[in-house]
């Protein structure tokens, strides 16, 4: 498949990943980072897509900057955004192969994580987001989409639509910028990765402009099949790519 093709793909794709993302919150990794490890290899796609997340991720605070709860925002962020650098400098030493396993398995595991999660009723006050924090932002150095296990401590805060889409968009920009900056300094994003990951950012967020007309529209249960479904599929596409290589 010559490279014209693949980016042709990669680009679609990353418009229906932006506006799935802009529709429930999350997503966009789930669905463009198999194409990427795809085309690009595991290890240029992670800082790829911690670039185009980035743009993803500011849209949606555009488009929500009203409602964001920065009260919440800065107490996950002050925690995650340490963690995220030891994360990013964690994955730069890692083998690609590794790497392209780790996030098969990752995706795979979030499905049941999720569904436990909300079916213990999950509470979560202010202090609480600096543990959330603190987890998930060394795991967004390594695995790049940490959205489905994010999401329900969120919501469990209480936030609610556009709240909730622009606050935990917020602090995913302030974790992925620290990401962005680790892996320039270790050398994992040379300016081709960095021009890539913005072309690819861009589709991110026309589709995020392009799902506002949509939000929460989806009922809860095709929401979670929905979200199951990619899971399910990105994790097996990944595994599958490293046990070939």
């Amino acid at each position: 498949m010559n490279m014209a093709l693949e980016w042709a793909i990669v680009l679609a794709l990353g418009t229906v990943a932006g506006t799935v993302g802009g529709i429930v919150g999350f997503g966009s990794s789930i669905i463009l980072l198999p194409a990427l490890v795809w085309v690009f290899g595991a290890k240029d796609a992670v800082p790829m897509m911690a670039i185009a997340a980035l743009l993803a991720n500011g849209s949606r605070v555009a488009v929500w900057w009203r409602e964001v709860d920065w009260r919440a925002c800065g107490v996950y962020s002050i925690a995650a955004i340490p963690f995220a650098a030891l994360g990013a400098s964690t994955l730069v030493v890692l083998d690609a192969i590794w790497v392209e396993a780790a996030l098969g398995v990752f995706f795979l595991a979030m499905i049941p994580i999720r569904r436990w999660l909300q079916s213990i009723g999950l509470r979560v006050v202010l202090w609480q987001l600096a543990i959330v924090g603190i987890f998930i932002g060394y795991l967004s150095g390594i695995v790049a989409s940490t959205g489905p296990i994010n999401t329900p401590f969120f919501l469990a805060y209480g936030l609610v639509k556009g709240a909730y889409l622009s606050t935990e968009a917020l602090g995913s920009v302030a974790v992925g910028f620290t990401n962005a900056i680790v892996f320039r300094k270790f050398g994992a994003m040379p300016w081709n990765t960095l021009a890539r990951g913005l072309i690819v950012g861009v589709s991110l967020m026309l589709g995020s402009y392009l799902a506002k007309a949509w939000v929460l529209r989806l009922s809860p249960d095709r929401f979670r099949w929905l979200m199951d479904a990619l899971m399910a599929c990105a994790g097996l596409a990944l595994l599958l790519g490293a046990l070939r290589s």
